[in-house]
């Protein structure tokens, strides 16, 4: 009985193993219905994950946002936990599935959100909430005036369906913008266009990046000099491969990026990197900080970054005698066509983890449904070139006020923040968001780690040609694991399914008890012998 005994300690492993490494799915948790009432006579705890870049303001918007909304919900507590940086939520939050401690409601990304639904049932599908009559969008039951799923605006919401379903809400709306010194740009005898293009923006990069004999730079009579200067090389790649009808991926998530068009990018990227005109967020530091200084033409950021670009930014860190006085023009991001205009469409949305107790989770849809009111929605597009995310609020005569005071003081209607807003509100019919799949992240940083590769082989001296970009595709696919992203989408994994390991473990699992039925066979009729 020896063997059975070792047999069973095998069985007892493998179990063991299975529930600890077992996949984010099978912590089982029942799909999320609706309750048919709100149970006001319970208090809920919430934990409510966001992130702000260390303005003040926000954080102020959010602790006034959780203290308005509990006192509407008394039995309501919501705790605020504060992140400097999206990826750090990410990682986080991950982490937190396998031990079943996500927060409630997060603030984070469509592509992050792909990545968390392979979990099963770990993120809320929102579908039924968005159309529940008491507690749904604009619900009748709501101790608060919600905005109804039509008074959204369809480009943002939409940006928030996975697979046709629902997994967030938007919370906030962005896209880039190029802030061009135009002081500068008339100096070299230059005059801006209506619509930015690469071609304008390269010329007048590279004019920009000559020098003295003594090192100087005679456009600016100083030691520093980086003409364009692009935040994020990720939006930067998947915009120009948008902008040229070339491949990126696939809705289904096939990896399409690598291609003829994304080469010639490259090899642009690396002639102005040569000539001096171009450098990244990653290499030299952030665009405003040159562009205040008078040291930068063109720099791209986004438009929630807008009150740190500008001679009177009111959020700019660089010293006070650093600044350059210039005139700031802010357009879109360049152009290789100008009669078919295309720009990314990014921002902040907002997610529910799912929980055991439906009413928990209730609860936390009425508060990330708080967010979306006009005094959440306005007073947080007000600290950035955000803008909000509903009808009801662009539409509401505080925030069109709001608008029509630009450039009155350096403040709240500082003019490079609001003109970054306009921008967008102009432009939403041109914005384009990326496919999102398990996977996207690690794509979204691969496009723009290829700008990145490029532009440090550059300075280095290194050789950029055609063997250099067959290496750096090898390299980039295994840093990001982009083939195995390619094998997922191929293989059409439904979200949800047992992950390798845990297969292994069942497997295991199998063969275990397969052995203790051998080994209990055995003893038996090795006892059954004894007894004749």
């Amino acid at each position: 009985m020896k063997t059975v005994k070792k047999a069973a300690l095998l069985l007892a492993a493998a179990m063991m193993m299975l529930s600890l490494c077992g996949c984010h799915g099978s912590r089982g948790i029942a799909v999320f219905e609706v309750p048919e009432e709100f149970d006001a006579s319970r208090d809920y705890e919430i934990t409510f994950w966001a992130k702000n870049d260390t303005n003040v303001t926000q954080t102020r918007i959010y602790e006034k946002a959780i203290s308005d909304f509990e006192k509407l919900y008394p039995n309501i507590s919501v705790n605020l936990r504060l992140y400097t940086d999206y990826s750090v939520i990410y990682n986080d939050v991950i982490t937190n599935i396998a031990t079943n401690t996500t927060p409630n409601v997060c603030i984070t990304y469509p592509d992050h959100i792909a990545t968390y639904k392979t979990g099963k049932n770990v993120v809320v599908p929102l579908d039924a909430l968005f159309d529940d009559e008491k507690y749904g969008l604009g619900g009748t039951e709501l101790r608060f005036e919600s905005p109804k799923k039509d008074e959204m605006i369809p480009q943002f919401l939409d940006e928030c369906s996975l697979g046709g379903t629902y997994y967030a809400v938007p919370f906030m709306r962005s896209t880039e913008a190029c802030y061009v010194n135009k002081t500068l740009v008339e100096k070299l005898g230059y005059t801006l266009p209506d619509v930015l293009t690469w071609d304008f923006v390269w010329e007048v990069s590279d004019a920009a990046a000559k020098k003295n004999p003594d090192g100087t730079y005679p456009l600016n009579g100083q030691k520093v000099m980086i003409p364009f200067i692009y935040k994020s090389t990720d939006n930067m790649m998947i915009q120009m491969l948008r902008q040229k009808g070339a491949g990126y991926s696939t809705e289904a998530g096939q990896i399409e990026i690598f291609n003829d068009t994304t080469d010639e990018i490259l090899k642009t990227v690396a002639e102005h990197v040569e000539a001096g005109a171009f450098s990244t967020f990653k290499i030299s530091s952030y665009p405003a900080n040159f562009l205040n200084a008078g040291q930068c033409v063109f720099a791209i950021d986004s438009t929630a970054g807008a009150t740190w670009m500008g001679s009177h930014a009111p959020l700019s860190d660089i010293d006070e005698d650093s600044f350059v006085e210039f005139e700031t023009e802010v357009f879109p991001v360049p152009q290789f066509d100008p009669d078919n205009p295309a720009m990314i469409s990014q921002g902040p949305s907002v997610c529910i983890f799912n929980k055991d107790d439906p009413q928990e989770v209730l609860a936390s849809w009425l508060f990330a449904q708080y967010l979306l009111t006009n005094d959440v929605q306005i007073a947080y597009s007000q600290t950035e070139g955000y803008v909000p995310v509903t009808k009801k609020a662009q539409e509401s005569a505080e925030y069109l006020d709001y608008l029509s005071k630009c450039g009155e003081d350096d403040g709240l209607h500082y003019d490079i923040k609001i003109k970054a807003s306009k921008l967008l509100l102009d432009h939403v019919g041109e914005t384009f968001v990326t496919p999102v799949f398990n996977g996207s992240a690690s794509l979204r940083s691969a496009a723009g780690q290829m700008i990145e590769n490029v532009t440090k082989s550059v300075r280095r001296r290194e050789t950029v040609d055609d063997e250099y970009f067959k290496k750096l595709r090898g390299d980039i696919t295994s840093l990001y694991r982009l083939d195995s992203i390619s094998a997922d989408a191929d293989s059409k994994v439904e979200f949800g399914e047992l992950p390798t390991t845990a297969k292994i473990l069942i497997g295991s699992l199998a063969i275990a008890w397969v052995i203790i039925g051998i080994c209990f066979v055995t003893d038996r009729l090795k006892n059954a012998g004894g007894g004749k």
